[in-house]
């Protein structure tokens, strides 16, 4: 792959909206070249209300990202959230004329098939992720091309969304005068940036807790098995601190960033806080203890839905990995703990720096930008997905690996590639 593809990721968030420049490095790494920040109005929990107010912050976090990398921004790939995402796992099968080996165009088939089945009105699918793939009835396999075989059968796992929160986006990047290169499932990106393969191999579950939705993924085996997304986050702990000590929205949340706890037995029962009062009144004095116990009682509700959903999905006995808990909402202290407490399962606060290489920017190994370092991954994955399958269907992947014996490799590559396009112009004019 070009060392020099610019691969743009935009995280259209509840509170903040922000855009990641990035390349990959000589070694495979992420290298950030510049990122923007903007404030989120127009979107609540997720989703789009207001067009005008988010086309105003994309556009700020764009100009910001591009001044700081110097690179035009034309095309990004966007994540998206919401209540009203669902996921379900279907079933499909195609039954091949002869029973040679299969082939990528088979398996692309079987896939493309399962865009066609019926979802409830008001949906599209954005997602069709193959599980388990059965060779004329014998499952288990990971990959079947190759395979010899009449019947192709495969489980997969199909997200849907409303398609009205699509149009919005849409209509909201293209107003912003960008496109859009791929939608993605946020909770699919920010696995990506803070999830290694072991884990995803040995069972984990990702807990993404952003400002509006705490998103939910589940993997074993290397497969995704559930996706859910929980409309509440941090935001609405903010709410409650807001109610609960009387103050106003920006103090909430600085008393939840900076003295926050999510376990008040942690909290010192003696520690104030002194907020500056309204006009002409005396500052208003918090106690830490009772600041924790509003925190903890809305986290143990939202760890309590994760846990539901974590049963639901029926792997709660199988991740040997636990859970990973990242987004703005994990730096909360003692976080780990409670997450651990409630579900019994090993929890580790994931940051995206796994796949970072020296950035420009150090903010965005924070967990708070695990989705956006994440579209970014994404964007190159697919790029790769689509490179390996152009070499497959070509043919040009086996001959690439004999002209690299030759000292003249760019140049015989070149040969190449005129003789693969006059043969490919002679054959369709012969027939």
């Amino acid at each position: 792959m070009d060392n020099d593809q610019i691969i743009v990721g935009l995280d259209i968030g509840t509170t903040k909206i922000c855009a990641i420049v990035g390349r990959k490095n000589e070694f495979g790494k992420l290298e950030i070249l510049g990122m923007g920040k903007a404030i989120s109005d127009g979107v609540i929990r997720g989703i789009v209300t207001n067009i005008d107010k988010t086309v105003k912050a994309i556009e700020s976090a764009i100009e910001e990202a591009s001044a700081q990398s110097e690179i035009e921004i034309n095309v990004v790939n966007v994540g998206i959230a919401g209540q009203h995402i669902k996921s379900a796992v279907h079933h499909g099968s195609i039954t091949r004329d002869t029973n040679d080996e299969i082939t990528v165009e088979d398996v692309s088939r079987l896939a493309n098939d399962m865009y066609r089945i019926v979802i409830p009105p008001g949906s599209e699918i954005i997602h069709v992720m193959p599980q388990d793939y059965l060779v004329d009835y014998e499952e288990g396999i990971k990959d079947p091309v190759g395979m010899s075989g009449v019947k192709l059968e495969a489980d997969f796992h199909i997200i849907t969304a409303q398609t009205n929160a699509i149009n919005n986006i849409n209509k909201c990047i293209k107003r912003a005068g960008l496109k859009i290169e791929n939608l993605i499932l946020e909770p699919l990106a920010s696995s990506l940036a803070v999830l290694s393969e072991e884990e995803k191999e040995a069972g984990v579950c990702l807990v993404d807790i952003g400002g509006g939705t705490t998103d939910i993924a589940v993997f074993y085996d290397n497969i995704i098995r559930h996706t859910a997304v929980i409309p509440f986050g941090g935001n609405i702990v903010t709410s409650d601190i807001k109610q609960g000590c009387m103050v106003m929205h920006n103090q909430a949340e600085l008393l939840k960033t900076k003295f926050g706890r999510a376990i008040s037995d942690e909290a010192n029962p003696n520690e104030i806080v002194a907020i500056p009062g309204f006009r002409n009144r005396p500052a208003k004095e918090i106690s830490v203890k009772n600041l924790a116990h509003i925190i903890e009682a809305r986290m143990e509700e939202i760890i309590e839905m994760v846990h539901t959903e974590i049963i639901s999905s029926g792997y709660h006995k199988k991740l040997a990995a636990g859970i990973v808990v990242t987004g703005g909402g994990s730096q909360l202290n003692n976080l780990k703990q409670l997450f651990e407490y409630m579900t019994g399962l090993d929890t580790r606060v994931g940051y995206p720096n796994e796949h970072l290489g020296k950035s420009k920017v150090e903010d965005a190994k924070s967990p708070m930008y695990a989705t956006s370092v994440g579209l970014v991954l994404t964007g190159f994955k697919a790029l790769d997905i689509r490179e390996s399958n152009y070499k497959e269907t070509t043919g040009l992947s086996e001959r690439k690996v004999k002209d690299k014996k030759n000292s003249n490799f760019f140049g015989n590559m070149l040969e190449r590639t005129k003789e693969l396009l006059l043969d490919d112009i002679n054959d369709k004019q012969e027939y």
